[in-house]
């Protein structure tokens, strides 16, 4: 069984077989979080680029709960500096069978600069995600709509887990766009609301993708769960 749970902004939590993600864990400072950094468990964190509301905390969930950190690789050094040494990294293109199943980083059109210290953050990713099930997972992290999202699509998606926020990335317009190159059996709408230069209403976008597509939209409140 695999359970998804949205905490708000761009972080998700994925129970898989016995194993607890944490993708962009981003809960202080998050007004949208549900929880606090310190009530979460994770044995991995998964960090799609270096910006501050996307590390999050990171350091501090790793550092208390031994979880693996897994990132591009000059985030990785960037956590390694931080004291930080369980951690796995990868690049674009780039898979890798973990004990809760195979991640694939995919490229994000973004920025990734670190802000702790300004240092490279590499390029920005997403991940796709093989669960032991075979349900696959698409995280498309922070981005806009790129055309090779159709190829990302071509391997066949049951979620896909897209920004709707615009300003910072895909819109809701760009986003159902992405969703017809994606083509997956469920869309979830995320990265929207936070603030308000990124407010949107995820319920009328959902209308639209069914619409428009063949995709059922599912939109969660912070701290709601879908399982597949």
């Amino acid at each position: 069984m695999n359970i998804l749970t949205w905490y708000g902004h761009a972080t998700l939590g994925l129970e898989t077989f016995g194993h607890k993600l944490v993708i962009d864990p981003f809960f202080t400072n998050n007004p949208a979080s549900p929880i606090n950094a310190a009530d979460v468990v994770a044995d991995f964190l998964l960090v799609t680029h270096g910006h501050s509301d996307h590390i999050g905390d990171t350091v501090e969930i790793a550092r208390r709960t031994g979880a693996k950190v897994i990132s591009n690789f000059e985030i990785e050094n960037f956590f390694n500096r931080q004291g930080v040494e369980n951690t796995h990294s990868q690049h674009i293109g780039g898979g890798f069978l973990h004990p809760f199943g195979h991640l694939k980083l995919t490229m994000a059109l973004h920025g990734s600069m670190i802000e702790v210290d300004n240092s490279d953050g590499g390029n920005p990713v997403g991940f796709m995600l093989t669960t032991k099930d075979n349900k696959r997972i698409y995280f498309a992290g922070d981005t806009g709509l790129f055309g090779d999202m159709r190829l990302i699509g071509e391997e066949g998606i049951d979620v896909a887990i897209l920004p709707i926020g615009d300003n910072y990335t895909m819109g809701p317009v760009d986003a159902i766009r992405a969703v017809k190159l994606l083509q997956p059996k469920v869309a979830i709408p995320i990265h929207y609301s936070t603030w308000d230069v990124i407010r949107q209403d995820a319920d009328a976008w959902s209308r639209q993708v069914e619409q428009q597509t063949n995709t059922k939209a599912v939109v969660l409140k912070p701290g709601q769960s879908y399982t597949l």
